[in-house]
């Protein structure tokens, strides 16, 4: 990971984290019951090339698509399918990642699918305010520890299941750099300094904590088949507030 990212880099990311946005911006307007996540791949794609970037997500490992969609009990990595369509009352996380100019904008975000259940509404706000509070602690000075603190006592409130296996990263020339970034407190004392980017990602599920991996090798998913929501922003280090890239430039 680059500790301090030059001028030059640092809008390159917030390029790419502006492509991001339009897709998630695009998404909210499209989900509806009736529309399947191949589709949605299909409108995501169309974004990033039309604003001369590439789809981070394809072919990364293998990966056949240019989102994840995940939907109610799938934590991450699902794969887009045109027999997936979705129905009133699901949600789906969609994760997206542009590369532009050789730098990576990484961002996840979950989505009820027409009127959702009051408990399912606190799933997806808990999990958002997680975020925030983990986004808050990305100040120099304070060490990673404190973000993975702050979203864990957020999801410790709520008594909402926190998924160990996957986490948060670093980001830049790669969308999976180190530091990896746990979603509880582990201990870790590495220093946050101004110029590093990490992409803060709580994944809550309604029940338990443990997750499972499906045949197709991606997809991952709750054990007890409840609902979990993913939220993430790619968030850099400055000698002020914490700054959010992967949001709409002015």
């Amino acid at each position: 990971m680059i500790n301090r990212k030059s001028r030059e880099e640092t809008k390159r990311m917030r390029h790419a984290g502006h492509i991001v946005a339009l897709v998630h911006q695009k998404m909210k307007e499209v989900i509806e019951p009736g529309i399947s996540t191949k589709e949605l791949d299909d409108i995501a794609m169309k974004i990033i090339k039309e604003n001369h970037a590439i789809p981070t997500f394809l072919g990364y490992q293998g990966f056949p698509a240019s989102i994840c969609a995940s939907v109610n009990e799938q934590v991450v990595h699902g794969i887009p399918s045109k027999d997936m369509i979705l129905k009133e009352g699901d949600i789906i996380s969609i994760d997206v990642g542009a590369t532009y100019g050789g730098l990576v904008g990484d961002s996840a975000w979950t989505y009820p699918v027409g009127k959702v259940s009051q408990e399912i509404q606190r799933l997806l706000a808990t999990t958002e305010e997680s975020l925030f509070a983990g986004i808050a602690q990305m100040k120099e000075g304070n060490v990673l520890d404190d973000v993975s603190k702050a979203i864990e006592m957020v999801a410790n409130r709520e008594k909402f299941g926190i998924v160990r296996q996957y986490g948060g990263h670093g980001v830049g020339h790669n969308m999976h750099e180190d530091p990896f970034l746990f979603n509880y407190s582990v201990g870790d004392k590495t220093l946050l300094k101004t110029g590093m980017a990490i992409a803060i990602e709580p994944m809550l599920n309604l029940g338990v904590d443990e997750v499972e991996v499906a045949e197709d090798g991606w997809t991952v998913s709750t054990i007890d088949k409840k609902p979990s929501a993913h939220f993430e922003h790619t968030v850099m280090v400055t000698d002020d507030e914490p700054l959010i890239l992967t949001q709409l430039m002015p």
